[in-house]
Parts: C-alpha cells; sequence; structure tokens
C-alpha cells in the first residue's frame, strides 16, 4: 500500500489507513485493529509519505529508509523499538549512517522502527508495490485531470441558460420602505 493512504493521528497510536472523507474531516481505519473512525479537521493529521529524516545534508523520506530498513532486514521486522538507546542508535546507523544526531533523537527513531514494525507485521507495505504505484499515480494522474476538465467544459454552457432564466424572475425586488434610517451613512 502506498505511503500517502497511511497517516498518522496525533493522540492516537498506531498507524492508520484513510478510507474516506467526510464534510468536516476523514475517515480512518486502524491497521493493526481495523476499528473505524472519524478524525476531525481539527486533528493533526500526517501521512507517512510527507515524513522525512534530518541527515547532515538533506533530508530523508521515510519511505527511503523504509526501503533500507526492508532490505538489511530481508523483509522482516526490524529490532524492536522499545531496545535500548544505544542499540536503537547503533541500529539506525547502520540504517541511515548520515542522519543529524542532533535533530533525530532517540524517540524519532523508536517510532520509525515501530511504524515499520507494525507495517510488516499487518502486511501493508512493501517497496515494490511502492514503486509501481508511484509510477500508475504519475502516468494516471494527468490523463484524469483533462478527462476531468473536459467534462467540466462541457456541462459549463447547459447550466448557463438556467442560471439566465432564475435571474430574470428573481431580478425584481419588493421596493423599499420609506422612513426608516439607513445605516452606514
Amino acid at each position: 500500500m502506498a505511503l500517502d493512504k497511511i497517516l498518522s493521528v496525533s493522540g492516537k497510536s498506531g498507524l492508520y489507513r484513510l478510507v474516506g472523507q467526510m464534510k468536516n474531516g476523514i475517515i480512518v481505519e486502524g491497521i493493526s485493529d481495523g476499528k473505524r473512525f472519524p478524525v476531525h479537521g481539527s486533528a493533526k493529521v500526517s501521512a507517512l509519505e510527507e515524513i522525512s529524516i534530518y541527515t547532515n545534508e538533506e533530508e530523508v523520506p521515510l519511505n527511503d529508509v523504509f526501503k533500507t530498513i526492508f532490505e538489511k532486514q530481508g523483509g522482516k521486522v526490524a529490532p524492536d523499538h522499545k531496545s535500548d538507546n544505544k542499540e536503537m542508535k547503533a541500529y539506525f546507523e547502520t540504517v541511515l549512517p548520515d542522519y543529524d544526531p542532533d535533530r533525530v533523537y532517540v524517540s524519532d527513531m523508536a517510532k520509525v522502527l515501530k511504524w515499520y514494525n507494525a507495517l510488516i507485521e499487518n502486511n501493508a507495505y512493501d517497496p515494490a508495490d511502492e514503486t509501481v504505484a508511484e509510477g500508475e499515480e504519475k502516468t494516471e494522474e494527468p490523463e484524469a485531470k483533462k478527462v476531468a476538465k473536459k467534462a467540466k467544459a462541457k456541462k459549463a454552457p447547459k447550466s448557463a441558460p438556467k442560471s439566465a432564466a432564475r435571474t430574470k424572475t428573481a431580478g425584481a425586488s419588493a421596493p423599499r420602505k420609506a422612513g426608516g434610517t439607513q445605516r452606514g451613512s
């Protein structure tokens, strides 16, 4: 599954899959338990695709870090996120040797490992699917936009006469009563 559909919700532990949209938020489903619930617009939600890790030179997308862990572990789970801080730092240095130790904390490393393990345990991550999905989105998305624009262009002339008919009948307004004071003068 693409990481743009996997979300982290502030105040909630675990990862969630985007299921649908509401008028004032989204509907998510827990990856581990499958429970669905609404997340309103005031909650802070981050897609894993948008998250990156600081290095000494640039920021590395979380997807690249996950791919490196996947290759290093052979598609199996990574070390536990509750392991000793020294062990976690040593493992993270093998995965991303150029990470910035001043801006990447042990808690960040633990969160990355926890998320990776959650995705692997629930069969929600495969880097081979990521590259295919990214290629498909890039080629299909512009075509979908072109079709949508053509559909809007065709619909616009049909709706114009209806709105013109409405304005003719709604254009007449009631006369104003005399003797009242006007505001804003």
